[in-house]
């Protein structure tokens, strides 16, 4: 009211600008003068003008009123979700993929203030640091051929699926022109992931399906070295399709007679449904992921 009063002069006005009675401004003022013990406007001539207690505190109330408006605004943006900061676990293929095309759709799109934060991390850690509050927001995936991730507290939503290929040697006699039966690779050497990964257990899990235990001669964390191995003639491996930067000359990426695929989910906790920022981004990955399957559909259809 002081820092209307200041701008418009007369109380009526105030009164009118505000919606209420100059009867209950006047109140209103008197009352805070009472409760600050010193006078706060002053009679000229036909209108009130402030003392210098007044137009200190009336300073005051424009700087407040402003902030209270700035706040508003933001409340409105996040209640839309386009403003907020959101903490990303990701496993390596998806974050070297999905998150990197969303985070370029994301920063090529000026009606939004949304920014991502990313940290690298398996399935088996992004949940348990999601539940913990770490990150805001879990890319976690399950293969078909093993159980799907639940548990109490998370909301999942499946963003992709990614076939999973047998990498051969383009000179491997066992090397088919159409889908393979993984029982044709039996006897062959085998490049497998890291055994505390669950892409181990899907191999392992696939090749027992076949009626044998792959020979592992070789395991690393890297799909790149899976695959630069198979270009050595080292072995076979099981490769989910994100997890391929590029393929080695003499290696042919296979489909499956018996198919495999890779699941991908994008997991929020469950206190965390109402939130339109998160449930933007969780979008936003989705969407990447799309168009990251789709343009690997087209060159997987060229090779």
């Amino acid at each position: 009211m002081l820092a209307e009063l200041d701008r418009l002069g007369t109380v009526a006005a105030v009164a009118a600008e505000l919606h209420l009675t100059p009867p209950g401004v006047s109140m209103q003022l008197a009352a805070l003068e009472r409760e600050l013990g010193l006078p706060l406007t002053e009679r000229r001539g036909r209108g009130l003008a402030l003392t210098a207690a007044g137009r200190t505190l009336a300073s005051h109330g424009s700087a407040v009123s402003d902030m209270l408006s700035l706040a508003e605004l933001e409340v409105a943006a996040l209640r839309d979700g386009t403003v907020g900061t959101y903490r990303v676990g990701a496993f390596a293929s998806i974050a070297r993929t999905v998150v990197t095309d969303a985070w370029r759709a994301l920063r090529g799109d000026e009606s939004l203030n949304v920014e991502m934060e990313l940290v690298e991390l398996e399935p088996g850690e992004s949940l348990p640091a999601l539940a913990a509050g770490e990150v805001d927001l879990a890319l976690t995936h399950a293969y078909s051929n093993m159980a799907e991730i639940a548990g109490p507290g998370f909301i999942v939503t499946p963003i992709a699926v990614e076939p999973v290929w047998l990498a051969v040697r383009e000179d491997d006699p066992a090397c088919a022109s159409g889908p393979v039966d993984l029982r044709a690779f039996a006897d062959h050497d085998w490049v497998v992931p890291h055994r505390r990964w669950t892409c181990f257990e899907m191999t392992e899990r696939a090749c027992g399906l076949a009626g044998f235990a792959p020979r592992s001669v070789a395991e690393a964390h890297d799909f790149a070295v899976l695959l630069a191995l198979v270009g050595a003639g080292a072995g076979v491996a099981l490769v989910p399709e994100l997890t391929i930067a590029t393929v080695p000359d003499g290696v042919r990426l296979m489909p499956l007679a018996n198919p495999v695929v890779r699941n991908d989910y994008a997991v929020i906790r469950a206190t965390s449904a109402a939130d339109p920022g998160a449930a933007r981004v969780r979008s936003l990955l989705a969407e990447a992921a799309d168009r990251v399957l789709l343009e690997r559909e087209l060159t997987s259809a060229r090779r």
